[in-house]
Parts: C-alpha cells; sequence; structure tokens
C-alpha cells in the first residue's frame, strides 16, 4: 500500500499570555522524527500552531511560514539529532536558532502534548526564560562531524584489535606479552603471516622488526601454540576488517584535511608568523599525518600548540569543539564552566545542594 505523504496541518492556539515580551518575534518548535510542532505569537497567524513533515520541502515551507509571520528568532528542543537539517535551514535563511536543553523547558506535569509543547517553548522564549546551548558555526560544525566521525572509525579499528589479540591468546599464541602493541609493524607483519598460512615459530620470528624491543628468541617462544583453523579464521575476519578501518582512516584524513585548508583559505592572515614547535615529536598512531599546526595558526592567528600538554591534534580536535569566537562566553570563568571543569558552588540553607 502506497503511503500517503502528510501535508501541515492546522493545530487549535492558545489563549494570550500577560507576561511582557522581551522576545516578541519569537516562534518554538517541537521537533520529532516524523512532524515538528511549530508555535508563533498568536496575532501572527489566525492558526499560531501547525505541523509540518519533517521532508526537506516541508521543512523550507516551515521556513517560508515563519518569515510571513515575522519571526526573527526561534527556539527548539535538542531533541535526538531530528533538530539538526532544520536548525541548518533556519539559520541559512538568517533566522536567530537557540537550542535549548529539553530539562531546562519541563512543562507543568501531565498534559503533555506536541502541541503544548511548542506552545511552552514559544511562551518561554518570549518572556526571555530560555538559554540556548553552544553551537559553533556551519564551518566549524563540519570539521567537529569530521573529527568525531573519525574519533568512532579509531575506537572501532581498536576493537578490531583486541578480538586479533583475543583469538591469539585462544591459540595460546602469547604475542601480546612480547610486543607492547600487536598493531605494530611487527606485530601486524607476524598476523599476516599467519594469516597466509605460516605456523613456523622460527619462520615467523624473521617478521621482527629492528626497533622492536622483544628479542627473536622470546618471540619463537611466544608463538609456540596451537594453530587451530577456527581461530585462524577468526584472525582473519579481524584483520581484514582492521585495515579496512584504516583504509577509512586515510580517506577521512584526506577530507579533514581538505576542509581545514578550505577554513585558512577564508580566514584573516595571522599577525604573527608561526613559531618554531616547541617539541619535535612523530605524530602518535592514531594521529593524522599532514601538517596540522600550519593552517591551523592561520585559521586561529595564534600557534595553540605552543600550550603545555596541547599538540597539533589535540590543538585541531579544541578548534572542532569551541570555534574561534571566544565573544560567545563573556568571560573565561564562563568558558570554564562551559568545560565542567568549574565546582558547583551554589547554596542553599547554607549548604551545597
Amino acid at each position: 500500500m502506497k503511503r500517503r505523504r502528510r501535508s501541515a496541518r492546522v493545530v487549535p492556539g492558545a489563549a494570550p499570555s500577560l507576561l511582557e515580551r522581551i522576545n516578541p518575534n519569537a516562534a518554538g518548535i517541537d521537533c520529532g522524527a516524523e512532524t515538528h510542532y511549530v508555535a508563533v505569537p498568536p496575532d501572527r497567524d489566525a492558526s499560531p500552531v501547525r505541523a509540518f513533515p519533517s521532508f526537506t520541502h516541508d521543512l523550507q515551507r516551515l521556513a517560508d511560514w515563519l518569515g510571513a509571520c515575522g519571526v526573527t528568532t526561534v527556539a527548539m528542543e535538542s531533541t535526538g539529532v531530528y533538530w539538526i537539517p532544520l536548525y541548518e535551514i533556519l539559520e541559512a535563511r538568517g533566522l536567530e536558532v537557540i537550542l535549548v536543553n529539553a530539562r531546562h523547558v519541563k512543562n507543568v506535569p501531565g498534559r503533555k502534548t506536541d502541541v503544548l509543547d511548542c506552545q511552552w517553548l514559544q511562551e518561554l522564549h518570549s518572556v526571555g526564560l530560555l538559554r540556548g546551548s553552544f553551537r559553533p558555526s556551519a564551518a566549524i560544525a563540519a570539521l567537529r562531524a569530521y573529527l568525531r566521525h573519525r574519533e568512532t572509525l579509531v575506537q572501532s579499528a581498536a576493537t578490531h584489535v583486541q578480538r586479533m589479540q583475543k583469538a591469539l591468546v585462544e591459540m595460546n599464541l602469547q604475542l601480546s606479552v612480547v610486543l607492547s602493541d600487536i598493531s605494530g609493524v611487527t606485530g601486524l607483519g607476524i598476523i599476516r603471516a599467519i594469516v597466509a598460512g605460516q605456523t613456523d615459530p622460527h619462520v615467523l620470528a624473521q617478521q621482527r622488526d629492528y626497533r622492536c624491543q622483544a628479542s627473536e628468541a622470546d618471540i619463537i617462544a611466544a608463538l609456540t601454540g596451537h594453530y587451530r583453523p577456527e581461530h585462524v579464521f577468526v584472525l582473519q575476519q579481524n584483520l581484514e576488517l582492521f585495515d579496512a578501518y584504516q583504509r577509512q582512516l586515510a580517506a577521512c584524513d584526506a577530507a579533514i584535511e581538505a576542509h581545514v585548508q578550505t577554513l585558512a583559505g577564508q580566514a584573516e592572515p595571522p599577525a604573527a608568523p608561526l613559531p618554531d614547535p616547541r617539541t619535535r615529536r612523530r605524530p602518535r598512531d592514531n594521529e593524522p599525518r599532514f601538517d596540522i599546526r600550519t593552517p591551523l595558526h592561520q585559521v586561529t592567528g595564534v600557534d595553540l600548540t605552543q600550550i603545555d600538554a596541547i599538540g597539533p591534534y589535540n590543538a585541531l580536535r579544541l578548534l572542532a569543539e569551541i570555534g574561534t569566537d571566544m565573544s560567545r562566553w563573556p568571560t573565561e570563568k564562563h568558558f570554564t564552566a562551559w568545560l565542567t571543569l568549574a565546582p558547583r558552588n551554589k547554596i542553599s540553607g547554607g549548604r551545597l545542594p
């Protein structure tokens, strides 16, 4: 049966409020997976509450309706990821969009409906009782999406390393005892040889890299075990998945590098030249291999790697989370509190809650 496409429907409005309007052009949106409920000021439309499906065309019509009603600022609840497409559309239209925490907009217990939720958001926002969550600019949000996805790839690859280690232990191949990392040059060389059918410990030990701290005799002793076919098969499967994630990581790093170069090209030239690095260490195994310091210096105008314990990759991750506009926090104390690094000093009845 063909599913009928739903259109925007009109929902009865609410009674006018007697509170002073700090944001008279405010709207409230309750976001859902299939339908978004929108409330505008009662005097802007004969039907101030409407429901729109979540399809892109309907989201554009929603934005058109808000513009026709004279709405300039919108409050929406952060429900899952359903709010993101609508947020980006409204932001591109020039509307001020604030994303509020669901715990901060709890309605009166009972009588909870989507209609009441969007009206409650509109009511609170119009009288200035809502505070928006932090969200960086669109370009920084894209960089953040790339880096968070990269972290997921690294974690998934690490999962398959652990499963390879488990398969080795089940064959009593104690490779993890003599090697600090079985995904290093020596470890992967030995694993690939085992998957290829080699079971002679003396031959496998020839894969030892000259930088390996373990001796060849130790590796031979560790590789003396029971090469059961079912465990070798599991080892092979997880090695293939590990290699697949490494290819995905390489592609992700290329996308990150291109995006960072784009950001650097759009930024103003820095006032001071890039200083010499504080340390000359090689990137760690899970860090990108491209030059991060130069474009990052062009984007921010400063060298964040001069801060203790902040390397190029951590500086890039920091930029992706907070952006370059530090005016979003009035003082450094507000910024510290947003990072959850400030203690809770709220006192009620002479005691900390």
